[in-house]
């Protein structure tokens, strides 16, 4: 991993910092650690930061706290929250307010560095995807002076050309690679595990997910039933305000009461 990534871990836990940070260290990573949550501030305004590990449960100003003041002041820095099975609720209600997504204690180093990757990873193409898009509306209004329409039958053509490369269903079009999507031909903001979640609703499209399935193929992990229920109902929600008009009357994704979820195109 390219050495430039630089990592802020802040939890109360000195064990914790101290582990954390050898992983992340020998993985290449430039780490810097805070143990509450005036360090962190003062460590965010001191320098720029790739990524953000956060401990829900801490002294004086909690997690959730702090992660709202985080995304007011930066809320294109992806942040991670570490929490015990004791706070989950904590950690759903963390997700919805713009966490990346949460980890659970004791960490285990093969997930936390694989979830690093695929957070940074994503920070690319979005990136990437903000200069093509004002590229876009740019080339947009150009041609509109010139008497001519824009072509959208690029991706199209693409996802036709390459089809273990894209996913396509109905209306939506993923790009695996990029890990871009797009419905009706606008492009959508999701974040990592929103695009997860719908690739794999995508996948199995028009049949009904149940919760745990649904957790294990997206996230990897296994739940109880109570706890799958929960994490996909945020999820869920999440990825509604990113592709229906509605959000409470769904067009796409489908509740499908006491079993699960489904996604019809």
């Amino acid at each position: 991993m390219d050495s430039h990534y630089s990592i802020l871990i802040v939890d109360d836990e000195p064990n914790l910092r101290t582990t954390l940070s050898l992983i992340l260290q020998r993985d290449g990573y430039t780490v810097t650690t805070a143990g509450n949550a005036d360090e962190a501030h003062e460590q965010l305004h001191d320098r720029q930061f790739d990524l953000v590990f956060l401990d829900i449960k801490m002294p004086k100003k909690s997690g959730l706290i702090l992660l709202t003041e985080i995304k007011q002041q930066f809320p294109d820095l992806p942040v991670l929250l570490l929490t015990a099975f004791a706070s989950l609720e904590s950690a759903i209600e963390a997700v919805r307010r713009g966490a990346a997504d949460y980890l659970l204690k004791p960490i285990d180093p093969p997930q936390i560095l694989a979830r690093v990757r695929q957070v940074l990873a994503e920070q690319q193409p979005q990136r990437r995807r903000a200069i093509m898009n004002e590229m876009q509306r740019l080339l947009g209004e150009l041609n509109q002076m010139n008497g001519f329409q824009a072509d959208n039958t690029a991706v199209e053509n693409e996802a036709v050309a390459e089809p273990d490369r894209y996913l396509r269903r109905g209306p939506f079009i993923l790009d695996l690679h990029t890990r871009m999507a797009s419905l009706n031909g606008e492009e959508l903001t999701l974040t990592p595990t929103a695009f997860d979640y719908l690739t794999v609703l995508l996948r199995f499209s028009p049949n009904t997910l149940g919760y745990q399935k649904l957790v294990m193929e997206a996230q990897g992990y296994e739940t109880t039933p109570i706890e799958a229920k929960e994490v996909t109902r945020w999820r869920v929600h999440e990825l509604r305000k990113a592709i229906e008009n509605d959000s409470r009357n769904p067009r796409y994704l489908i509740t499908v009461r006491g079993e699960g979820y489904r996604l019809v195109t």
